[in-house]
């Protein structure tokens, strides 16, 4: 199974990039925000919990969070693989996901890091935000998400190097350059 982990800054390609790659590789793709808004809509026992935390406004532990993404993983039965977009944000996360995938015979194949410039991001963010209305895509929230965002992974990315899983993507040029970058990188694993 081809298990990839996709990285980046809020506004660097991520979903973009991802839709490519199950497109062209037959990967299910686990985005934890859609995972954990569709436990909570179907009401299961781990979307009650969650929501439990997410209306005290707390972040949902690790543990919880991997049992969650532990079942949606178990439900793809036969695979191709999965690509994890927006998980792990921490090395605790990094290191739950690898035991997780360990018991299950299975490993992260290649984390792929989307890298883009701050300066871009920004234009990017609030371009994103004047086309769709999302009220967290203005200057202030973006400044904030994207702090948030360098104090948690510069220490995945180095995680990641040491497990030899680490690639690093440019994240400027066309999506098609971007894309062909990705599949070299998945292809040389």
């Amino acid at each position: 199974m081809l298990n990839v982990v996709i990285f980046g800054a809020p506004g660097s390609g991520k979903g973009t990039q991802s839709e490519r790659i199950v497109a062209k590789y037959g990967l299910n793709h686990i985005s934890t925000g859609d995972v954990l808004r569709a436990e909570i809509k179907n009401g299961t026992e781990l979307g009650k919990t969650a929501k439990g935390y997410i209306d005290q406004g707390q972040l949902i532990p690790d543990e919880l969070m991997i049992d969650i993404l532990a079942s949606v993983f178990d439900s793809f039965g036969e695979s191709k693989g999965v690509i994890f977009d927006g998980f792990p944000r921490t090395i605790a996360q990094a290191e739950a996901l690898k035991k997780m995938l360990s018991e299950r015979g299975q490993e992260v194949s290649v984390m792929l890091d989307l890298d883009v410039p701050e300066d871009e991001l920004m234009t990017r963010l609030i371009k994103r935000g004047q086309d769709s209305g999302r009220a967290d895509d203005n200057e202030e929230t973006i400044k904030k998400r994207l702090q948030v965002y360098h104090s948690q992974t510069a220490p995945l990315i180095d995680w990641y190097k040491n497990e030899k899983k680490y690639r690093h993507i440019k994240g400027l040029g066309t999506m098609e350059g971007i894309f062909a970058d990705i599949c070299d990188a998945i292809e040389s694993v």
